[in-house]
C-alpha cells in the first residue's frame, strides 16, 4: 500500500537531459495507484516524446496552452486538480522563472496557479548548480513554501563530475511518500493489531484451534497504515500476508506466545486492537509423541488460557484498547459485559447468526459499543468494516 494511493500527481517536466528520467517517475507514480498528469515544456519536447509520457499516465500529455483543435486548456483547473505538483528535472532556466514569476509556457502558468504542495527537482551541470545565483533562486524557491529535492553527484553530461545529477525517480517518490505520510491523520501514532487464531498443541500432530482467518485485522491493518500509522501486528497462524515499510508482523502460534508478544509492545504503542481469535482452553499436558488410535475414547484435560484482553486493560494507561466480541446468543449483553470487564474503550460486536459475518468471510456485519453508545453497520466488505472502526479510532484520539 503506497500514501500515493488516489492521489493527483502533476508532473512538469523541463528540457534537460535528464527528461528521460521522467518516464521512469511517471511509471511508478501509476504503479504507487496515484493519477498522474504531464506538462512538457517546449524544449522538452527535444529530449522526450509527449507520446511515450501520454502512454504511461493514461493520459494526454500537455505542452502548450491550446490543444490540436485550437481548445485552450484550463491551467487553473489543473493546478486545483492536483495533490502534489513535482518540477522534474527542473533546469537553471526553470528555476529562475519560477522565481521571477514569468508566465511564457504552459508549466510555469500551471505552476504560479497551483494551490497544492510543490516539489522542485533541480537538474544541471557542476557549475551551473554551484553558482549564487542557482543556489539564490532555490533559496527563494523554498521561502515560497516549495520543497527542492537535493541533487545527487556523479557524473554529469558535461563530462565532469559533481553535484547537479537530478535525483533518481525511486529517491523522488520516497520524498514524495514522505509528504503525503506526514500528512496523513495517524503520523506519529503506533498500533498493535493482534490477528487470526492460536493453535494450542495437543501432540507434535494435532492442534485445539478455531476457523479465524485473520482477515479482519489484516484490513484493520492495512487501515491504519494508510492512515500513516505505524503497526505492529502480533498475528497466529494465518495465510495472510502483507508487506509495507510501516508494518512489523510478530509471528506466534499459542495464546501464551500471543500474550508475551503484545506485553513487549504494549508500552510503545497508541492504540491497541485485539480482533484474534484465541483459543479459550489448551491442554493440560502436552504429548512429545504422536498419540495412537488405541481406544474408543479420547479423554483430554483443558486448562484456561491467559485473557490477553483483560491483561492488557489492567496494564492500560494512555492506549485506546479495542476488542471484539464474535457472539452466538445474548450478543448484545455479553459485548458490553466484555467492555466493562476488559477496562475497554469500546468493542466491536459481530454474530455468527448474521449471513456474511464471522470467520472466513471478506464480508462482516458489526457494531460498536461503548458507554452509552451504540453504532451498527450494514454488511460490508472487511476492508469497508476496518474503515468505519479507524474513523470511530480517529474520532476517539483527535
Amino acid at each position: 500500500m503506497s500514501f500515493l494511493k488516489g492521489k493527483n500527481i502533476l508532473l512538469g517536466v523541463s528540457g534537460g537531459i535528464a527528461a528521460y528520467k521522467s518516464t521512469f517517475l511517471v511509471r511508478l507514480c501509476i504503479k504507487s495507484a496515484a493519477k498522474v498528469r504531464v506538462i512538457l515544456t517546449p524544449d522538452a519536447e527535444e529530449f522526450v516524446t509527449p507520446l511515450s509520457l501520454s502512454t504511461l499516465s493514461k493520459n494526454p500529455v500537455i505542452s502548450s496552452f491550446y490543444n490540436e483543435e485550437k481548445t485552450w486548456y484550463n491551467h487553473v483547473k489543473l493546478g486545483e486538480w492536483a495533490d502534489l505538483m513535482i518540477i522534474a528535472p527542473a533546469t537553471a532556466n526553470t528555476i529562475s522563472k519560477m522565481v521571477a514569476g514569468h508566465s511564457n509556457n504552459f508549466l510555469l502558468t500551471t505552476y504560479l496557479s497551483a494551490k497544492c504542495p510543490v516539489f522542485v527537482v533541480p537538474a544541471m551541470d557542476l557549475d551551473m548548480y554551484k553558482h549564487q545565483s542557482t543556489q539564490d533562486n532555490l533559496t527563494t524557491l523554498t521561502s515560497y513554501g516549495n520543497k527542492v529535492i537535493p541533487v545527487g553527484s556523479g557524473e554529469l553530461a558535461s563530462g565532469l563530475s559533481g553535484k547537479g545529477r537530478m535525483a533518481e525517480p525511486e529517491e523522488i517518490i520516497d520524498f514524495i511518500e514522505n509528504h503525503f505520510q506526514e500528512q496523513s491523520p495517524l503520523h506519529n501514532k503506533t498500533f498493535l493489531i493482534t490477528a487470526g487464531p492460536t493453535y494450542e498443541p495437543i501432540d507434535p500432530v494435532r492442534f485445539i484451534g478455531n476457523h479465524s482467518s485473520g482477515k479482519m485485522g489484516m484490513q484493520i491493518a492495512k487501515a491504519a497504515l494508510h492512515l500513516g500509522a505505524k503497526v505492529k501486528l502480533v498475528l497466529g497462524p494465518s495465510a495472510e500476508f502483507y508487506e509495507h515499510t510501516n508494518l512489523e508482523i510478530l509471528k506466534v502460534q499459542t495464546a501464551q506466545q500471543m500474550l508475551d508478544a503484545c506485553l513487549s509492545i504494549f508500552n510503545q504503542v497508541d492504540v491497541a486492537i485485539a480482533t484474534a481469535a484465541v483459543s479459550d482452553y489448551r491442554p493440560a499436558q502436552v504429548v512429545d509423541q504422536k498419540i495412537k488410535k488405541k481406544d474408543e475414547t479420547l479423554t483430554l484435560e483443558l486448562i484456561k488460557n491467559p485473557d490477553i484482553l483483560k491483561t492488557l486493560g489492567a496494564k492500560k494507561t494512555n492506549q485506546l484498547l479495542v476488542g471484539f466480541a464474535l457472539e452466538t446468543q445474548n450478543e448484545e449483553e455479553n459485548a458490553i459485559q466484555k467492555l466493562s470487564n476488559k477496562n475497554l474503550d469500546f468493542i466491536v460486536l459481530n454474530s455468527m447468526n448474521n449471513d456474511g459475518a464471522g470467520f472466513q468471510h471478506n464480508t462482516n456485519k458489526i457494531t460498536i459499543l461503548a458507554d452509552n453508545y451504540k453504532k451498527e453497520f450494514d454488511l460490508k466488505t472487511k476492508s469497508e468494516v476496518a474503515s468505519d472502526i479507524l474513523t470511530e479510532i480517529l474520532q476517539r484520539i483527535a
